[in-house]
Parts: C-alpha cells; sequence; structure tokens
C-alpha cells in the first residue's frame, strides 16, 4: 500500500527505493505556502486572505486550496506546468509520496495519494 514518507536530513537516511520527492520545488510541490506574520499565519495564495491563530489551521487550508485546485482540473503549482488528476494517477500510482512535512500534520502528499490510488473516489 503506498504511503507517506517524511523526508529527513538525518546522517545516514535515505529515501527509500522507488519514492517519488513531491515537495517543492518538484513538479507535484504545494504552491500554497505558509506564511507567519506579526503571530497570525495565512497562507500565500490563498483568494480569501484569512489568518489563523496556529500554523495547524494554515497547514490544514493550504492542503484544502491544493485538493480544490486538482478537483477543479485546472491548476498550476509550478510554472507553466498544468497538473491534472489525470497527470497524478498516470505518474504516482501505487508509488510512495515523499515530503518535508511531519508525520501526522496536513499535508498535500496525502491528496497526491488519495488521488492517485483512486482513494478519492466514492
Amino acid at each position: 500500500m503506498p504511503r507517506r514518507i517524511q523526508l529527513k536530513r538525518t546522517r545516514g537516511w535515505r529515501k527509500p527505493a522507488g519514492a517519488v520527492v513531491v515537495s517543492r520545488p518538484s513538479r507535484w510541490g504545494n504552491p500554497f505556502r505558509l506564511e507567519c506574520i506579526h503571530g497570525a499565519w495565512t497562507v500565500s495564495g490563498d483568494p480569501d486572505m484569512e489568518a489563523f491563530a496556529s500554523k495547524g489551521q494554515a497547514a490544514e487550508r493550504a492542503v484544502g486550496l491544493f485538493r480544490r485546485g486538482l478537483q477543479h482540473g485546472d491548476f498550476w503549482p509550478a510554472a507553466d506546468v498544468l497538473m491534472t488528476k489525470l497527470d497524478v494517477r498516470e505518474h504516482l500510482a501505487g508509488k510512495d509520496l515523499a515530503c518535508w512535512c511531519p508525520d501526522g500534520s496536513p499535508c498535500h502528499a496525502t491528496v497526491l495519494l488519495e488521488i492517485a490510488n483512486g482513494w478519492d473516489q466514492p
């Protein structure tokens, strides 16, 4: 079963063979970045420009925006690169996905896993 892997800089740690890195600046990276301004967390590119009291809430919003972009099928997370659900399924199905997000925190790699493997289907 494909899973999300947290990338690490720990000495001796190696990315498992076959795992695909989906962090920024890869083609699969989430373009919605978290920003902390005067103690309030925001998400760059958020059309509603919401402010959040916690980093976790902002991370959930960033992942939600990423999911919404993919669901609508008209999403350019990287310059001049269109990402569709079909692209995700074609390139990432059955593969472990690696990102820097801590285990247990909201992460766009979870969205990619769901779409790539058809887990988002009713």
